[in-house]
């Protein structure tokens, strides 16, 4: 049975819901949030606009409801509603957007995912210029916490002061990308059947569900593998066929996790593992880590899309 559908207009002071032909006003506050649960039955699906600090108190309704954050530029392309412009009107159109498709909304557990992937980069980043000042300062480049003790007993100076600057930055990274880590676990089901493929553990298992929403718009394995942007990119000239890599035309979020993903998965699971096998010999380096990648998110559309459990066997 399909969830039935709301809107809901943030302003300032006040929450105006629109939910079946019907029309409700709440203040913007905690009270007001318990109000709309009276109205709302659990599992409605709840489009609000994005509204700078207004929506803050949408954690009232995470949890019980599947809430979709819509952009402000969503609204304004879509063309399927007229009226002007009100409190009341803006919650209609709410509604209606959702109705009409996820295409058109935002969901938090998929804006999560963005500043995971946001986070997780520029942890990265920073790491590779602490190597590098690591060297400058005549040490090797590893991170370790030996090295970097010794290397914080030196004399200051230029080098010296951004390596404690970035020590700074790495750590409150790294504490932001635990805390998105843990919301993501509570907003993305746990019994999701991805969780039965070696390989794909429960952060990079919630970000691949987040950005993938229903596999049911897929209906093959070629389509899924491009929206992933993992499927090859072939050139041919005449009688020659020369392989460019990889698209990169899909969702680059989710085709980074599948690459994590695959980096655990040819350890762990026998299918990948076989294939990262049979595949060395011609494959090297991050091009045979792609491939894994790409066979990994290939399971995962068969898992997700037939609703079965993963098994090697297949």
């Amino acid at each position: 049975m399909e969830a039935p559908v709301a809107g809901i207009d943030v302003s300032k002071d006040k929450l105006t819901v629109y939910f079946q032909d019907s029309f409700y006003e709440f203040p913007n506050d905690k009270r007001g949030f318990e109000e709309i649960k009276r109205v709302l039955p659990k599992g409605c699906k709840i489009g609000i606009e994005s509204t700078g600090v207004y929506h803050i108190n949408l954690k009232y309704l995470v949890g019980e409801y599947d809430v979709r954050v819509i952009n402000p530029f969503t609204l304004k392309k879509f063309k399927d509603f007229r009226g002007k412009k009100s409190d009341k009107n803006d919650a209609k159109k709410l509604e209606l957007v959702v109705s009409m498709g996820s295409e058109f909304t935002t969901s938090d557990a998929r804006e999560l995912t963005s500043q995971w992937d946001f986070v997780t980069r520029s942890i990265v980043r920073v790491k590779n210029r602490l190597r590098r000042d690591l060297v400058l300062l005549g040490y090797r480049d590893s991170l370790s916490r030996k090295n970097l003790n010794e290397v914080l007993r030196g004399e200051d100076n230029a080098v010296l002061s951004e390596v404690r600057f970035l020590l700074g930055e790495l750590e409150r990274l790294e504490a932001r990308k635990r805390e998105i880590e843990e919301k993501l676990k509570e907003v993305v089901s746990k019994d999701s059947l991805i969780f039965t493929i070696p390989g794909i553990g429960r952060t990079l298992g919630c970000i691949i569900l987040a950005r993938v929403g229903d596999v049911k718009r897929f209906g093959d394995k070629k389509r899924f593998v491009a929206y992933c942007g993992l499927d090859p990119l072939v050139e041919s000239s005449g009688k020659s066929v020369v392989s460019r890599g990889i698209s990169r035309r899909g969702d680059a979020v989710l085709r980074r996790a599948f690459y994590l993903a695959a980096l655990t998965a040819i350890k762990v699971n026998p299918v990948i593992k076989r294939f990262y096998e049979e595949h060395k010999g011609r494959l090297k380096g991050k091009k045979l880590i792609t491939a894994c990648a790409r066979k990994l998110a290939v399971i995962t559309w068969a898992v997700l899309y037939y609703n079965r459990p993963f098994d090697a066997s297949e």
